[in-house]
């Protein structure tokens, strides 16, 4: 049976781990480890609390530390040694898993994330030194970390991918604030070329075919009125004016209300 000692966060197990280790699969195999994780849980709960003011609810910290245990207490041997040197890195493992993979923002990979941590820790030290009193450059943490320019700029723009601001941001510091919205999009041309042809698609349909070529040659095909005349075997004026009539009827057609479109 696993007993804990007054005031500490390490129990003696040690029996416990030795007949967990022997026994199989099965109800005496789980309700060791049951035994065994429940008396080791103040111990997780104690690395949980390191992460504290992190960001990150201290409830769903302890949660991980949980698993973090379980994973040591199912991999731990007691014949390599005491339980504590392994179970402490594998739950802060563990936890560090956690802020990489679940409290970024924005999703970068883990070499990105990797070369952020390098680059704020360099920064740091840099900034640390007697006698500086300025931002070092990338030059500088690309010296003091062993990394090239473009690996810190990498990891410098991975700095600003942590946490992200709200849209509803306000920027400037003038009197006529504007959100973070505001500067975001602008205005797709694209958009109105999309209306623009579905609107004439009707219009297209009731002309002749003739004049449903010479738009298309005209306008997809972008071929001069003298190559559509020459094409057609008519003069370059009657492309004119055919192009001219075409393109009123179309529009006419399009601006015109629903009920007479379907009339025609």
């Amino acid at each position: 049976m696993a007993t804990r000692h007054s005031h500490d966060d390490a129990p003696d197990t040690q029996q416990t781990f030795e007949r967990l280790a022997q026994a199989e699969s099965g109800p005496e195999h789980d309700l060791l480890s049951t035994e065994l994780v429940e008396a080791w849980l103040p111990m997780a709960h104690r690395i949980a609390g390191r992460f504290r003011n992190k960001g990150e609810n201290q409830d769903d910290l302890k949660q991980v530390a949980a698993m973090g245990l379980v994973k040591a207490v199912d991999r731990y041997d007691p014949e390599r040694g005491a339980f504590v040197p392994y179970a402490v890195p594998t739950i802060t493992g563990e936890l560090r898993r956690h802020f990489r993979d679940h409290t970024w923002d924005v999703r970068v990979p883990r070499r990105v994330q990797d070369l952020r941590n390098q680059v704020r820790s360099t920064r740091r030290e840099l900034m640390d030194r007697p006698g500086h009193h300025r931002e070092p450059d990338i030059e500088e943490i690309a010296a003091g970390a062993g990394l090239t320019l473009d690996e810190v700029r990498t990891g410098l723009g991975a700095l600003e991918s942590y946490s992200a601001l709200s849209l509803d941001a306000e920027v400037g510091a003038s009197d006529d604030e504007f959100s973070l919205t505001d500067t975001l999009g602008e205005a797709e041309p694209g958009y109105d070329l999309v209306t623009d042809r579905e609107a004439a698609k009707d219009g297209l349909k009731h002309l002749a075919e003739r004049e449903r070529t010479i738009l298309y040659l005209r306008f997809f095909e972008d071929m001069t009125q003298a190559n559509i005349a020459e094409r057609l075997g008519i003069s370059q004026m009657h492309v004119s004016r055919l192009i001219t009539r075409s393109c009123a009827q179309v529009r006419e057609y399009a601006d015109g209300p629903a009920a007479e479109r379907q009339a025609a």
